[in-house]
């Protein structure tokens, strides 16, 4: 299937600092069997499966959007369900529409967490209720009794393989210009643990320049402009969505500083936007890591195994992504990823 990635299953132990969205070949991940609850009964002939959909907005980046509109194509009557969804990048907000949904009394709530913490008492209130959870997208800090399976991507990997990326870049000395997501969020998270890592480790490796924009196009201009204005010097900007690394590249673009392939700045972005991928293969850009949304489907087979009165047969469905490099990337990786 075209711009759908197939899911490694994974069968160790699961790391609770797992997180969602992973590097170029496969990645070691965990799972744990599934602690059973008593088991929803099967919904009779005919009878719609209601879902609670708690994510991200949907305008957070051109990631979420694909996210969102997998979700709503996939969980639709003619599917078998019945399907609300609420959106926030909040996660008070978020844990009260879930408390809204187990008052509604759906079947099943599934959940992009906009923290990894904090999840543990509203988890807890929906198991009491017979309301099955299923993380996708991104995990949380919770006992995993809590929750059925997850589908999700190795963030931390993802990160790993992007430093590990640019370490191969033999520079002789890396100022990176650091720009987070929204902070707390596994996807931040995972993304900065790498970069923060090679930093305090390698002496000729300096983060410049450490702020979040919030996934935030505007905002990452706005914190690589103030940059540029300090007068401060800096060869890389490690920014953890494709839409903050565009922001950052409107202002070097302003200030007439040249970027990509063989040039001053070296540029990275997370998620594999479809025109992302394509400044890439202009050399414009330097590196992408994936971030695949499409976990419609893989959500939709742990429901009909737990409808037919059975478990998940793993806990932690790990989705394989890629890292891509502006000196090797073909149209057909756009053609292909870009989302």
């Amino acid at each position: 299937m075209k711009k759908r990635i197939l899911a490694t299953i994974v069968a160790a132990t699961l790391a609770l600092s797992l997180t969602a969205c992973g590097g170029s070949g496969s990645t070691d991940g965990g799972s744990t069997e599934s602690q059973p609850t008593e088991a929803a009964a099967p919904a009779a002939s005919g009878e719609l499966i209601k879902v609670g959909i708690i994510n991200n907005d949907p305008n957070e980046s051109g990631y979420r959007t694909a996210n969102d509109k997998d979700l709503k194509a996939f969980f639709t009557k003619d599917n078998g369900y019945e399907a609300s969804f609420a959106y926030s990048l909040k996660n008070d907000e978020q844990i009260a529409a879930a408390q809204k949904f187990i008052t509604d009394g759906v079947d099943y709530l599934l959940l992009s967490a906009a923290d990894t913490a904090g999840w543990d008492g509203v988890l807890k209130d929906a198991q009491d209720a017979g309301v099955r959870v299923i993380l996708f997208d991104r995990t949380i800090d919770a006992d995993p009794s809590l929750y059925e399976a997850s589908i999700v991507s190795d963030m931390e990997q993802e990160g790993q393989t992007a430093v590990d990326w640019l370490a191969g870049q033999g520079l002789s000395e890396y100022n990176v210009i650091h720009i987070q997501g929204v902070m707390g969020s596994a996807a931040q998270k995972g993304r900065s643990g790498a970069l923060d890592a090679k930093a305090a480790a390698e002496s000729n490796w300096n983060i410049v320049e450490q702020q979040t924009a919030e996934w935030n196009a505007e905002k990452a201009q706005q914190i690589v402009q103030s940059v540029i204005d300090a007068g401060t010097s800096f060869n890389v900007i490690y920014a953890e969505n494709d839409d903050m690394a565009k922001g950052a590249v409107a202002a070097l673009d302003a200030a007439g500083i040249s970027h990509g392939v063989g040039k001053d700045v070296i540029i990275m972005g997370f998620d594999c936007n479809k025109w992302a991928l394509e400044e890439l293969l202009a050399q414009n850009w330097n590196y992408d890591g994936q971030c695949n949304p499409f976990q419609a489907s893989y959500i939709d087979e742990i429901i009909k195994t737990i409808q037919g009165g059975g478990s998940p047969a793993q806990k932690t469905v790990i989705m394989t992504e890629k890292g891509f490099d502006a000196s090797t990337i073909t149209q057909d990786d756009v053609n292909n990823y870009g989302i």
